[in-house]
């Protein structure tokens, strides 16, 4: 068996057997095949496209490329939640502690933000002490104890997707379905978990633009987690605009905090709902969306989801003496308020530009390694479809640093007042 043959055969669009999938595979993580024969064949399969089967082979031959994690020993099923990224995306925050509370058993890596998205780990280290990488031991231990656990990924769960990843990056073949769908169901399968709810992302914010897109990865992931043997459900939610009303790291965790009360903004609040009710469902606490939701509404208004939360961030180091007085742990140095010239029914047209504008804030990297400001970020005072009166303060930007009036022209390009409310769904489909 040989590289060559097997790009040649896949770029004549034939399907590739589990044997060849392993021997690329395992061969790159080991160095033995070199960085262009697999942008090679990595090309191939963007144009050609995988079956159901070699995509399966393929996540499983990824997967077990490191450590995998097992939770027998705690003999309950263990649920996990992945997002493929979006800009006020702090969904993790408030649900996994909400499910917690609730009996389910969270065991989650996370990763970073980079470029327009915002990363679940850079939002957690915004709170003092909050501690990201446990040890394996430290991992169960919290999980098996507190029924949650989020940390960052480590170098020995699924080295090849790192590898793999990185030259997807520079090779123009990230936008390839297979190669997405096996990259995310590979590093959430490493982790053991038995029950996964995949956010699929869909609008001009999001990777994925259009919701023939969306669903054919949502399809495809489920049908990754029939093969082998994970119970997966997808919900593909809209990303036309930012999510809630908080984008930047503190920023959104007081939003995520304000939403364990059941005070958040309603779309976030919407989603919060929507997935709780599709993860009681899949893991077998709730028979329908009624009774699901009956559970979030108790633990929400008992204050339970939130005690649970600081049970929660506690365990991992953090400080939780922060949350009594916000106001003081959330103090930037700067602020301008961006003020409306027209009046109607505000809508943001561009949600991407409202991430590229948070990350120039300081509130996201532009490149890896690029150091974040925890205080910088975008308030969104007024949502689509609010009515604005000129002169009224529609945005509010923050950072640590002098802000550039720029950033302020560029939110306003991105925005338009309409005569009437237009259409928003939140939740465009849900696929079990």
């Amino acid at each position: 068996m040989s590289i060559v043959e097997i790009i040649n055969k896949k770029s004549k669009g034939k399907e590739l057997t589990k044997e060849e999938i392993s021997f690329f595979v395992e061969g790159y993580v080991k160095g033995e095949i070199p960085d262009y024969q697999i942008s090679a064949l990595l090309m191939a399969i963007k144009l050609q496209n995988m079956t159901i089967e070699e995509t399966s082979y393929l996540t499983e031959v990824m997967m077990h490329s490191g450590k995998v994690i097992s939770w027998d020993f705690l003999n309950r099923l263990v649920v996990d939640k992945h997002s493929t990224g979006g800009i006020g995306d702090k969904v993790s925050i408030t649900l996994c502690p909400l499910l917690a509370s609730l009996g389910l058993t969270i065991a989650k890596m996370s990763g970073r933000g980079l470029g327009h998205t915002g990363g679940t780990l850079d939002k957690l280290e915004s709170i003092n002490g909050y501690n990201c990488f446990l040890s394996d031991k430290a991992f169960k231990e919290n999980v098996e104890k507190h029924n949650i656990a989020i940390i960052g990924q480590t170098d020995n769960l699924v080295p090849a997707d790192k590898k793999l990843y990185a030259l997807r990056d520079v090779t123009g073949t990230v936008d390839s379905i297979p190669l997405i769908a096996s990259s995310i169901m590979s590093k959430k399968l490493a982790t053991g978990s038995h029950c996964i709810l995949l956010d699929v992302k869909c609008g001009n914010g999001a990777f994925m633009q259009n919701i023939e897109d969306a669903k054919k990865l949502g399809s495809l992931m489920i049908s990754i987690g029939k093969q082998l043997n994970r119970k997966v459900a997808v919900e593909i939610t809209n990303m036309n605009e930012p999510l809630g009303k908080a984008i930047g790291n503190k920023l959104e965790v007081i939003e995520a905090i304000e939403a364990l009360k059941n005070k958040g903004p309603k779309d976030f609040m919407d989603i919060i709902y929507s997935s709780a009710s599709s993860l009681l469902q899949l893991a077998k606490k709730a028979k329908n969306d009624t009774e699901a939701k009956k559970l979030v509404d108790e633990a929400l208004n008992s204050n339970k989801a939130y005690d649970k939360f600081l049970e929660w961030i506690k365990s991992q180091g953090g400080d939780i003496t922060l949350f009594d007085n916000l106001n003081k742990w959330f103090n930037p140095k700067y602020k301008i308020e961006v003020k409306s010239n027209k009046e109607g029914y505000l809508q943001i047209n561009n949600a991407i530009e409202f991430g590229i504008c948070a990350m120039h804030l300081g509130a996201g990297r532009e490149k890896k390694g690029d150091s974040i400001d925890f205080d910088a970020g975008i308030y969104l005072n007024k949502k689509s479809n609010d009515y604005v009166n000129k002169g009224d303060v529609i945005f509010t930007l923050y950072s640590s640093n002098p802000i550039n009036k720029e950033i302020e022209e560029r939110l306003l390009k991105s925005i338009s007042f309409e005569k009437e409310k237009q259409n928003k769904q939140i939740v465009f489909a849900k696929l079990i």
